[in-house]
């Protein structure tokens, strides 16, 4: 019995039908259903009759770093289509009941029809791994990617992304790009195989957005349960605030940076953008990997910051206006006297970090913590990652309250 096999498996008075999956163990079989979802069956007491071996091998080449395009039609924008793995960029093979990320231009035409006629499209696969398994080194090579389309004539970049960590993928590639063209993220929160599935309606809209006007970083998702508009978030204020929710991704501290309309594909925007063409394409991909995140909470031991020891960064996320109970601040600014950078920001998800109200931010600020001002805390981190690696140690601490790419506002007032 193998994956890819056709099986009836009867247990407990229940009898379940369809096609052997890889995810299957020694301890439990994995089915596919002819319905399309999957169900998992102890194998233990479990009948199981091999209906048809070899449905269908698979195992599919990744062709991780291949490309693809598909017919050129001149009157079309160029949009490059890249896949880092994830549920959207994920493809349903109701014979074996495989997903599988492997994909090129054409696979995407095919699995998205209604991408057809809106654009010229090149396919590209830099990853293939799930969203949680992303890291620098992919950001560095994404980063390059992205340069080699816009370089190749490519008017608008699409990232297909896992949405677990998407954010930070957006805000790296917004510190290491200045970018002529429209980098626009998407990803899908439902696989293809459900009926709920957002991604034939999130790529649309992502598309629509890589042709648009705004020559930013975005992540583009639906804006709400319905299928009728995905807003465009600014890469470096969006987060993912619900875990299963069509329209989980939500700018903090502001409106959207936009919106696009499914049914017409019109793009509107709602707030101030870098306009397409308005800087040359730089990129700058180094990023010091030494840096680490650390959530505070009441009791916590101040020897947990010993394992933090000779890191080149630690982004704290403290309470409310930016505060960690005063026996941990010795041992910050201990740290910070020994090379480290400790920058402060808060785990609310509206305001910003001010500490000189009371006399805990004080001490840390004597302490030689930064203020993080508005920034969120993941973004903080890759941010830091970012300046550690491409600025003169100088200037690390004003660059980490300056804002580089929209990732601080001038006012924390929600909803401007």
């Amino acid at each position: 019995m193998n994956a890819g096999d056709r099986v009836r498996v009867e247990r407990s008075g229940t009898t379940y039908e369809g096609v052997l999956l890889p995810s299957t163990t020694a301890d439990h079989l994995v089915v596919k259903l002819d319905g399309g979802y999957n169900v998992g069956v102890d194998r233990a007491d479990a009948d199981v009759e091999i209906l048809e071996s070899g449905v269908r091998d698979v195992e599919r080449a990744q062709n991780v770093g291949g490309t693809s395009e598909v017919a050129f039609d001149d009157d079309l924008p160029t949009v490059s289509l890249i896949s880092t793995g994830g549920t959207i960029a994920s493809t349903v093979d109701y014979r074996t009941g495989a997903v599988t990320a492997q994909f090129d231009a054409e696979d995407v035409l095919r699995a998205v029809p209604d991408l057809a006629g809106r654009a010229n499209y090149r396919g590209r696969v830099v990853a293939n791994i799930l969203s949680e398994n992303m890291d620098p080194d992919i950001w560095t090579d994404l980063a390059e990617a992205v340069r080699e389309e816009i370089e190749a004539g490519a008017d608008g970049v699409v990232v297909m992304h896992g949405t677990d960590t998407m954010q930070y993928t957006a805000s790296a590639l917004s510190f290491m790009l200045e970018t002529p063209v429209p980098i626009v993220f998407t990803g899908s929160q439902r696989s293809a195989d459900r009926p709920s599935s957002d991604n034939v309606m999130n790529a649309v809209c992502a598309v629509e957005a890589a042709k648009a006007d705004a020559a930013e970083v975005m992540v583009c998702m639906h804006a709400s349960e319905s299928d009728d508009a995905c807003a465009l978030h600014r890469g470096t204020r969006v987060r993912k605030n619900h875990t299963s929710r069509r329209d989980a991704f939500e700018t903090v501290g502001a409106k959207p940076l936009g919106e696009v309309d499914y049914e017409t594909g019109e793009v509107t925007f709602r707030r101030e953008y870098t306009e397409r063409g308005a800087v040359e394409l730089e990129v700058a991909p180094d990023l010091e990997r030494e840096v680490e995140l650390l959530k505070f909470v009441p009791g916590m031991d101040p020897a947990v910051l010993d394992v933090y020891e000779g890191k080149a960064g630690l982004v704290v996320e403290g309470t409310g206006l930016g505060h960690v109970h005063t026996d941990l601040v010795e041992r910050l600014g201990e740290m910070v006297e020994d090379g480290t950078t400790v920058v402060m920001t808060s785990q609310c998800l509206e305001g910003r970090v001010c500490d000189r109200v009371y006399d805990t931010g004080r001490d840390l600020l004597d302490a030689g913590v930064v203020e993080g001002e508005d920034t969120l805390p993941e973004t903080m981190v890759v941010k830091l990652m970012w300046t550690l690696a491409n600025v003169d140690d100088a200037a690390v601490r004003e660059t980490v309250r300056t804002s580089l790419a929209g990732e601080i506002q001038d006012r924390s007032t929600p909803w401007l």
